[in-house]
């Protein structure tokens, strides 16, 4: 997209994964769009925005040796999905480990659509 500020190109995956919030074990949404500096969730209700969550994510399985990834994700923006009984959010995460970028890196080549 132009004009967003966005550097890297985000990629959709086939396989909605569900992340929660780490502190809370509360389901935050599932995974729309990822890339190694953000993720976008839809849910089914609206995600407090201007606020930094643990998360965990579930890990397909069979792809991965853990079943679930854990990072930082500050949510930026947060909206009504197309269908409108749902949310999109957008997470800006930084400082993920080395783990965790060879991962989501994982993720996008093995599960992201060939666009």
């Amino acid at each position: 997209m132009e004009g967003d500020g966005r550097t890297l190109k985000r990629r959709h995956l086939i396989y909605y994964l569900e992340v929660h919030d780490d502190d809370t074990g509360e389901l935050l949404g599932h995974l729309v769009d990822i890339t190694t500096q953000g993720v976008k969730l839809v849910s089914k209700e609206p995600i407090e925005v201007n606020r930094v969550y643990r998360m965990r994510m579930t890990l397909p399985e069979g792809y991965f040796d853990d079943p679930h990834i854990h990072f930082e994700g500050r949510a930026v923006w947060s909206g009504n999905d197309i269908n409108p009984d749902f949310y999109d959010t957008g997470f800006e995460v930084a400082n993920l480990d080395k783990e965790a970028r060879k991962v989501i890196i994982k993720l996008i080549n093995w599960l992201g659509f060939n666009d």
